[in-house]
């Protein structure tokens, strides 16, 4: 990923609903949910979420497709996947965090 594609994800990450859409899709799953679902879910009015989950799908972090008549909103896993690499690259003087940090209990 480029430098300004890390920032773009970064800043839509930077809000709260944004945030919330982003690892509700991630627990989610390959299946997605639609906005109706995902709305009902965190709680959020409709003209709201259709607001984030734009920010989210021009930042590369969302997927959306077409089921019928329902749209289907998925978290992009190879992009979230680019942006952790991105982030950790020299994660530990370039040795595995869980060698180096033995006593981290999240890692």
């Amino acid at each position: 990923m480029e430098e300004q594609d890390i920032i773009r994800a970064l800043a839509a990450l930077a809000h709260e609903i944004r945030l919330r859409v982003f690892r509700a899709l991630v627990v989610a799953g390959p299946e997605g949910m639609t906005p109706g679902a995902l709305g009902e879910a965190l709680s959020v009015a409709p003209t709201t979420l259709s607001f984030h989950l734009k920010e989210l799908t021009q930042a590369g972090l969302l997927l959306q497709s077409r089921d019928g008549r329902h749209l289907i909103y998925r978290a992009d896993y190879a992009r979230m996947g680019a942006l952790m690499a991105y982030l950790t690259e020299n994660c530990c003087r370039g040795t595995p965090c869980v060698e180096a940090a033995p006593s981290c209990t999240n890692c």
